[in-house]
């Protein structure tokens, strides 16, 4: 089985952002959220058939499926109005996962907010988990939108959070949302500074010595790190840090979001094989055919199946087991 654990509803009907729209613009939203309300069993069944059309073509079986993390948004709504559009962004992909249960489970995102607490995420998260049967959350560490406002992920405000997170046995995918910062290009430099950012203040604190069950993925291959593998692993010795693979031994995760051969290598190379999942982020951050392959970008288990020096034995960590482990809940949903 190949289990894909990065992938967003970014195919969803037109109703549900504008909906947003009318939110953000402080406008009477009530007939867009019945509008959107009113999308129908068929309307969800045509919105998916570029997801399902590319699990068969590409042959993957089951796609770990979240609300699209740019529309996320936290940095233009309050924390009423983020409640209010990450239930309904959740409650969608738990329509697409009730209607493809075989091919999509759902990873809910969290109502955060600029200079909101994460303990405010909690209700969120506690019924995702335990009313739709959703098996992870999306936890932005940048809620500002590119300005970098909220306090790093291993500080104590983020406690009551991870406290939930190990009590529903369920990890956090670390991803941000769109960039307001015009510094930032959102897919090119926002997505994989806050990947590279956030590896780097878990290397700095001692989150996982105070949450030794909590589990975390770095998408997007980690970002810079395994780039820079020999700047992070000298940074944790001159910091008299524990080295790198003791730090993500059972804590730290990285995907295969990497839309080339030769980065999918270097991440293979360098970072433990049991830390890393398989992903492709379709349909998202690059849609088109590298002209050098004939190939779409982000078919990354192509990648991941042409490399001749890895073992079979691996490769299955890599497509299905290590998503088992680090995602428990995915096992009373699979076949074993």
């Amino acid at each position: 089985m190949v289990i894909d654990c990065h992938g967003h509803y970014t195919t969803a009907p037109k109703e549900v952002q504008a909906f947003r729209d009318a939110q953000v613009a402080g406008s009477d939203t009530g007939a867009q959220l019945k509008a959107a309300l009113a999308i129908s069993d068929d309307r969800i069944r045509e919105s998916v058939q570029p997801q399902l059309a590319f699990q068969s073509a590409r042959g993957t079986d089951v796609t770990v499926f979240s609300p699209r993390a740019s529309s996320m948004a936290h940095h233009v709504g309050d924390a009423t109005a983020n409640r209010q559009w990450a239930r309904l962004c959740n409650d969608l992909v738990y329509r697409v996962c009730r209607l493809f249960p075989t091919q999509f489970v759902g990873v809910c995102q969290l109502p955060q907010s600029v200079g909101g607490s994460p303990a405010d995420c909690i209700g969120e998260l506690e019924r995702c988990v335990n009313e739709l049967g959703f098996i992870g959350c999306n936890l932005n560490p940048d809620p500002s939108g590119g300005h970098w406002t909220a306090p790093p992920l291993t500080d104590r405000a983020w406690y009551p959070l991870y406290e939930k997170l190990v009590e529903l046995d369920v990890p956090a995918m670390v991803h941000v949302s769109a960039s307001c910062n015009p510094n930032f290009h959102a897919t090119g430099a926002h997505y994989l500074n806050a990947d590279t950012t956030a590896f780097m203040q878990f290397l700095l604190g001692d989150l996982f010595r105070d949450f030794p069950a909590l589990r975390v993925v770095i998408p997007h291959g980690g970002g810079a790190v395994p780039y820079h593998w020999g700047r992070y692993r000298g940074l944790a010795q001159d910091l008299k840090r524990p080295p790198l693979t003791d730090l993500m031994r059972d804590n730290v995760f990285f995907d295969t979001c990497v839309y080339h051969s030769p980065g999918i290598e270097l991440l293979l190379k360098v970072v433990p094989v049991d830390n890393i999942l398989f992903a492709s982020e379709m349909v998202g951050a690059v849609k088109g055919i590298d002209p050098e392959t004939g190939h779409y970008f982000d078919d990354t288990k192509r990648y991941v199946d042409g490399v001749a020096w890895m073992g079979g034995a691996d490769k299955a960590k890599i497509f299905e087991s290590n998503a088992r482990r680090v995602y428990p809940r995915i096992n009373s949903r699979l076949p074993s």
